[in-house]
């Protein structure tokens, strides 16, 4: 059975680890794991975090702080609960099948 699983993270950071745990730790393709804005926004999610998050108290101006982030991953198994798990273990707030 083909599935997409979809999880919603607030920083770039945060979707960029799922995606490393996704393809190592449940062996999914990397050619089969999408990372883009939730939405029509360019954005690199709705909060700083690792390198976009500055030492100072208030963040440049340039950041696109807009929209969440979400990582899709096209699944070809019978049980997608181990990837949703590995989802909501790197911060994603929200875990969707499609």
């Amino acid at each position: 059975m083909e599935s997409t699983i979809i999880g919603e993270f607030d920083t770039r950071r945060g979707a960029e680890l799922a995606v490393e745990h996704v393809v190592q730790e449940c062996g999914v393709p990397r050619s089969d794991v999408f990372v883009q804005p939730a939405g029509a926004a360019n954005t690199v999610g709705t909060r700083p975090a690792g390198s976009d998050a500055k030492a100072e108290p208030a963040p440049e101006g340039h950041q696109k702080l807009e929209a969440p982030i979400e990582v899709s991953v096209d699944f070809h198994g019978d049980t997608p609960d181990k990837i949703a798990a590995v989802l909501k273990g790197a911060g994603a707030k929200t875990v969707r099948t499609k």
